[in-house]
């Protein structure tokens, strides 16, 4: 079966459970945290982007509209707020793409692909100087650490606040969470079954939904590229998507 047509069929027998408690998603990866986690970028305690973080999170928290809960707050900078979204979306990205890495196989996935329609080539200006075909977790290992390298570089994401950002990071992050997200289309289209069977679909539909409203409130991915999960955004947002 065409992986676009069976992603849709279980995907319309399972979108409504999206917001019940994921236990089975928390169990897996209790059972499976070693091969799940990577280590976390954070940011110092007591720093304005970790009283950030703090606020966001208990933003979520709190059951705020996910619409809202990504707006800058008032008297905050733009890039203090891309920054500390930029490194939490990587390490929850990351850690959902752990939780399915088992199924995601050289042999099961030759490509990073979302269907026959999507297919994305690895290109990083050193090992990779060309675009190049690679298989899916091939690609997710080298995306991984490429993201890594970049928020843990002290020039690009300062640990220090009295240290500005560079005059480019706006678009280092638009092209970090444009990466990031051709992890949402890869899992929704090829693994989206394992999600079910680890019952960890409703929290991977909250994780893209406030991906998706942060990178479309702040304009850090193109209308076009975000093309390549339409027809899931509108189920899960009941909003209509602009090409």
């Amino acid at each position: 079966m065409d992986n676009n047509k069976a992603f849709w069929r279980i995907f319309k027998r399972r979108y409504m459970a999206m917001d019940r408690p994921a236990t089975g998603f928390l169990d897996f990866l209790h059972l499976h945290k070693e091969k799940t986690f990577r280590p976390k970028k954070r940011f110092p305690i007591g720093t304005l982007r970790y009283n950030l973080h703090k606020h966001a999170q208990a933003t979520l928290s709190s059951g705020l509209d996910l619409r809202q809960a990504v707006r800058l707050p008032p008297e905050e900078t733009f890039e203090d707020w891309l920054a500390v979204h930029t490194v939490d979306f990587f390490n929850r990205i990351n850690l959902l793409y752990g939780t399915i890495s088992d199924v995601c196989t050289r042999e099961s996935c030759p490509t990073m692909s979302g269907g026959a329609k999507y297919e994305y080539l690895w290109q990083d200006g050193q090992q990779y100087k060309k675009p190049t075909r690679l298989p899916a977790p091939q690609y997710m290992s080298l995306l991984m650490d490429w993201i890594e390298a970049r928020i843990n570089n002290e020039e690009i994401f300062p640990s220090n606040p009295t240290i500005p950002f560079p005059s480019d990071f706006r678009s280092i992050c638009s092209k970090i969470l444009s990466r990031l997200f051709r992890v949402f289309v890869h899992i929704y289209i090829h693994h989206f079954d394992r999600l079910c069977q680890i019952g960890a679909e409703p929290h991977a539909n909250t994780l893209y939904k406030h991906f998706y409203y942060f990178v479309t409130e702040h304009n850090m991915i193109s209308r076009k590229e975000l093309n390549a999960l339409k027809d899931l955004t509108e189920r899960l947002t009941g909003e209509t998507v602009k090409k």
